[in-house]
């Protein structure tokens, strides 16, 4: 009896009891409250219950109301403070968060203290939910940023106020400006004691510039602007580095967030439609499909189907939805409905993936797919065929490999796979960094495979043969300034800019335009040159003609040049060094436990007759 009645109150959504020292009956919503099993129904009390975060996340995730939510990505160039703005946000509203950088979920990021995958989340301020999107600020994770770009109404533009804007800050806000959103400039790190009022106007400025020059609207150029130190967790709307203790937090953010970010504009009596936008794998439940709902309503059993352009619109799966889920805090909880303008997750479908569409079943008209930048490098992943092959790793087989790039593809649209020969795939991305990642990933996971270096993706138009230049920024000591500009000139750079610091006195920033194949590699010669001192950002910029240049020859022989014979000690190399350092006829063996270089053919005559072939 006491179960059947519990049932009927559960389903009316509502508990009625009293205190003693109540007359009339209290009556609290039951989502928000958990029954401990010790407890029998007839004996409830005031201290036999408690409140339950992810009952009443929720109750907030079901909410049909689309002007209660906020969509906003977190953008900035790399280590400008993103990951650690989140953890204070999430930390604002009440979210329990385990460890720093709480939104980096995998270990490689981790390890190396940057994104790599962008991530969502929702919050609540005000009674507004408040669904968050973490970017990666690295170049080579690019991809991230504008799958996700289209998900949302606003985003945060977080920049260094002692660095200011750089490579990666331009590439994010053009992004964000050409899907119409108006940013919110956050100048972060405003507690170094080289940051001052001047300096964080003249940063102020320099956005501003940026804004014009990518051709932001008159609505877009006149964006707030807010002061914060994501590492003592606060913002301010005026410059100060001492806040009040009242003011210590960030509640300024929020409000800014709610107060300049529009609702979605949605549709929920429109059939429902989404946007694959993220995608993961569960044991239990399949693909996970994340996205934001374009329109309609969409609830626990409903019938869906996945959809695709192609040469038309192609029905590539049909099933019902078997869970809905929203990221809370860190913690994913399940929702019965959703409507238009959330961001969600859905189980139920086998098949699509990114860029597809989910939809009613009597939809069968596709949304508009992302538009990414092309990819820059390429690398031929096979079997390992060496000797020492079988050793370490328990995936050796090519199609185990080629099952794990066609999913990593599925997952990372800037990552193509193309079956080649004998049991190889030819990977292209944005960058090494992006597959070196992808290398170390698929070796911890128990991969054994040979690696080509990497190559620079070339394209031709109108009969001509066009290659990627990158936008380079540097920043180093004087004393390194003639050994890095001496260095980039042999790889083809170009100096676009060049100036002192703000506020660093010492140092000197460079802009270069240098081409894709002239920095494969450079990353370690750079820290070497400048002894761990500098650093250096790249981010995609076009790609141009760039003509050949011939070797001048002269008859001059340099002297003593045979005669000296020294052996060099060997060298331990991580993976991103090996794929700078290997030669076009050797392969990385990539192992578990081992990285070792190779020659491409291990039998001497084939060398030599390899290396008399022509080239392409």
């Amino acid at each position: 009896m006491a179960s059947l009645l519990l049932r009927g109150l559960r389903s009316a959504g509502r508990l009625a009891f009293s205190y003693n020292s109540t007359p009339s009956p209290v009556v609290f919503p039951l989502h928000r409250w958990h029954f401990p099993s010790a407890s029998p129904f007839r004996h409830f009390s005031a201290a036999s219950v408690s409140p339950v975060f992810t009952a009443d996340a929720a109750a907030a995730g079901s909410s049909l109301d689309p002007s209660r939510l906020r969509n906003v990505a977190v953008i900035a160039h790399v280590d400008h403070g993103k990951t650690t703005l989140m953890d204070r946000l999430l930390r604002q509203c009440g979210a329990d968060i385990p460890h720093e950088r709480a939104m980096d979920s995998i270990s490689l990021e981790r390890e190396r203290g940057i994104t790599i995958a962008s991530k969502v989340t929702s919050i609540t301020w005000n009674d507004i939910e408040l669904n968050m999107v973490d970017t990666p600020g690295h170049a080579d994770f690019g991809g991230e940023v504008e799958r996700v770009v289209g998900m949302v109404e606003g985003a945060v533009l977080v920049v260094d106020a002692g660095e200011g804007p750089l490579a990666q800050t331009k590439f994010v806000l053009a992004k964000a400006l050409k899907y119409g959103l108006r940013p919110i400039l956050l100048l972060n790190k405003v507690d170094r004691p080289s940051v001052s009022e001047e300096t964080c106007n003249e940063v102020e400025s320099l956005v501003f510039d940026l804004f014009a020059n990518l051709g932001a609207t008159e609505e877009q150029l006149d964006f707030p602007v807010l002061y914060a130190s994501a590492k003592e967790g606060w913002a301010s709307l005026t410059y100060t580095k001492t806040p009040a203790d009242v003011n210590r937090n960030m509640s300024a953010l929020l409000n800014a967030i709610i107060q300049h970010v529009p609702s979605p504009s949605a549709n929920l009596d429109a059939p429902f439609q989404m946007l694959v936008s993220m995608m993961e794998r569960d044991f239990y439940l399949g693909r996970i499909l994340t996205g934001r709902v374009s329109s309609g309503v969409i609830h626990v059993g409903d019938r869906i189907h996945g959809l695709r352009c192609t040469s038309g619109v192609e029905k590539i799966d049909e099933g019902k939805v078997t869970k809905l889920m929203k990221k809370k805090g860190t913690n994913v909880v399940p929702i019965d409905s959703a409507g238009a303008g959330d961001i969600i997750s859905i189980a139920g479908l086998a098949s699509p993936s990114i860029g597809h569409t989910v939809a009613n079943v009597e939809v069968m008209t596709a949304l508009p797919t992302v538009e990414l930048d092309p990819p820059t490098i390429s690398m031929t992943f096979s079997v390992n065929d060496s000797p020492l092959a079988g050793h370490d790793g328990t995936h050796l087989t090519g199609g185990k490999i080629g099952d794990r790039l066609v999913a990593e593809a599925e997952t990372n649209l800037a990552i193509n796979v193309i079956p080649g020969a004998s049991e190889s795939f030819e990977v292209q991305g944005r960058g090494e960094l992006q597959l070196g990642i992808l290398i170390e990933n698929m070796r911890r996971e128990g991969f054994e495979l040979s690696v080509s270096p990497p190559r620079v993706m070339y394209k031709t138009e109108n009969g001509e043969k066009l290659e990627p230049v990158e936008e380079v920024t540097i920043e180093v000591n004087e004393e390194h300034v003639g050994l890095v500009m001496e260095a980039l000139s042999h790889r083809r750079g170009e100096v676009v800019d060049m100036g002192p610091v703000p506020g660093n006195v010492g140092r000197t920033r460079m802009s270069l335009t240098c081409p894709s194949r002239g920095l494969v590699g450079y990353r370690s010669v750079f820290s070497t040159d400048t002894r761990g001192s500098g650093f250096m950002h790249r981010a995609f910029l076009s790609k141009f003609v760039n003509p050949v240049r011939t070797k001048e020859l002269t008859n001059i022989r340099a002297p003593g040049k045979d005669e000296n014979v020294r052996l060099s000690p060997p060298r331990l190399m991580t993976l991103e060094e090996a794929i700078g350092y290997v030669a076009s006829d050797e392969l990385i063996e990539v192992t578990p436990k081992v990285i070792r270089l190779r020659k491409r053919y291990l039998d001497a005559n084939k060398r030599k007759m390899m290396r008399n072939k022509p080239k392409d």
